[in-house]
């Protein structure tokens, strides 16, 4: 009998490439991350300068004293955290009743502070007693609670994805290409293998040179098969290139980086702010308008900075709090002076919704006339983060939406006429806009 080789080596080659693969697997998946050394939680908190109850006094801050003041930042006054240990509680309790009283009795330090502060007149709490003022100053003279490690405040490091399992995506991706290196050698072991046995029996080859045409020829002789595929091939075609004609133009779940961050998640979401307060074009025009950044400092003059429950996985407090610092910078906004120094900027926004020339629509004829709300059209935007184009705008979504949505008619006397005519008409007591004439063509074309 013939040798056809050591068979022998060759078992012992792909064990042995087995077992390494196999051990260098388990190195892999049993190396574990370090753990982060635990941050010191303990805060110096200043020594309460009275017996007051903080939890009172918060409330009596937030009620009375958070419109211009913040414990850690200063606002329109100054900031008050540690507040006790700058003045004696005589001198404070006469500032709270009647701050203006002892800056006209020309005491230095309420002239400083007035000073200080653009000489911004602190409104007088007369009806605060001296044991409110003793709560406010327990509630600011707590520490200030340490900011949560970045897994507990749920900032998370880009580039640690793919290592939460304790296996890295380059060693997965080494371990698969090393089984596709073996299962190449593999492969060409077994061929050479199958190639002697053959020679060994006298079985030849198949050239495949010689019968490469044959195919081809006999294809072109039949001329109905010829036919049917050349049909067949156009239909395709045209099919593909209507399809890819009729997404020009369509631009759904677009949603293009904006040069300062703006979450409808925090803004819409979190905080309830109605669509028509920032677009409030909306009610009263055609389109709903960008707005203006003084719309956005009638709120943010006095928030410079995000709770820390707001930070999610992806964005952090630091992201969102430099994001504002973007808007006071476009304003010319001095938060640490509490005025506007004259130096602004335009914001370059991008334009996410954009219909076609041809097509007309207006904002206020949905918004105010029909009631339509907001996420009728553009989504659930009080769950995105970065907001996006929600539907297609083409038209046949708003022929469609045309034939489901019933007219209004409840307290509208413009249209009690039409709808009682029309109600005998199609004998039906709710109308659509299509039936009103919504699909004419002259509506949203002329």
């Amino acid at each position: 009998m013939k040798k056809m080789g050591n068979h022998n080596s060759i078992s012992r080659t792909i064990i042995f490439c087995l077992a390494f693969l196999l051990t260098f697997s388990l190195t892999s998946f049993s190396q574990e991350p370090a753990a982060a050394p635990a941050a010191d939680a303990t805060a110096t908190a200043a020594p309460a300068a009275t017996g007051g109850d903080p939890v009172a006094g918060k409330a009596l801050f937030n009620t009375n004293c958070a419109a211009c003041h913040k414990l850690d930042d200063k606002a329109t006054g100054p900031a008050l955290r540690g507040v006790a240990n700058k003045y004696d509680m005589a001198w404070i309790y006469k500032w709270v009743n009647n701050s203006s009283a002892l800056i006209a009795s020309g005491d230095a330090k309420a002239v400083k502070v007035f000073e200080e502060n653009n000489k911004s007149v602190m409104t007088a709490f007369p009806q605060l007693s001296n044991a409110d003022i003793d709560n406010i100053i327990a509630y600011t003279s707590e520490p200030k609670a340490d900011t949560p490690a970045a897994g507990a405040a749920g900032a998370v490091d880009p580039t640690a994805k793919g290592q939460e399992g304790g296996i890295s995506n380059e060693v997965i991706l080494g371990a698969l290409a090393l089984v596709m290196l073996m299962l190449i050698v593999m492969l060409f072991l077994v061929n050479n293998i199958l190639t002697k046995i053959a020679k060994s029996n006298g079985i030849e080859g198949v050239d495949k040179k010689s019968d490469f045409m044959a195919l081809p020829r006999a294809f072109v002789k039949n001329q109905f098969l010829v036919f049917v595929s050349a049909v067949f091939l156009l239909l395709a075609s045209g099919y593909f290139v209507y399809g890819y004609l009729s997404q020009i133009g369509v631009d759904q779940d677009y949603s293009p980086i904006q040069p300062i961050h703006f979450s409808h998640r925090i803004h819409a979401g979190s905080n309830g702010v109605d669509c028509k307060y920032c677009h409030s074009s909306a009610r009263t025009s055609k389109n709903a308008g960008i707005p203006s950044l003084n719309v956005c400092m009638n709120c943010h003059k006095n928030i410079s900075a995000v709770a820390d429950t707001t930070a999610t996985a992806e964005y952090s407090k630091a992201f969102y709090d430099a994001q504002i610092q973007k808007l006071y910078d476009a304003v010319g906004w001095d938060k640490s002076m509490q005025k506007y120094t004259g130096k602004s900027q335009p914001v370059k926004w991008v334009r996410i919704h954009n219909l076609q020339d041809f097509a007309y629509f207006n904002h206020s004829q949905h918004v105010t006339v029909g009631g339509i709300e907001c996420q009728k059209c553009h989504g659930p935007v009080q769950e995105y983060e970065i907001q996006k184009q929600f539907a297609p705008l083409t038209m046949g979504w708003c022929v469609n939406c045309h034939r489901e949505t019933n007219v209004k008619m409840e307290g509208n006397a413009y249209y009690e006429k039409i709808h009682a005519e029309l109600s005998k008409k199609y004998g039906k007591d709710k109308l659509t806009v299509s039936d009103m004439g919504g699909l004419e063509c002259g509506k949203c074309h002329y």
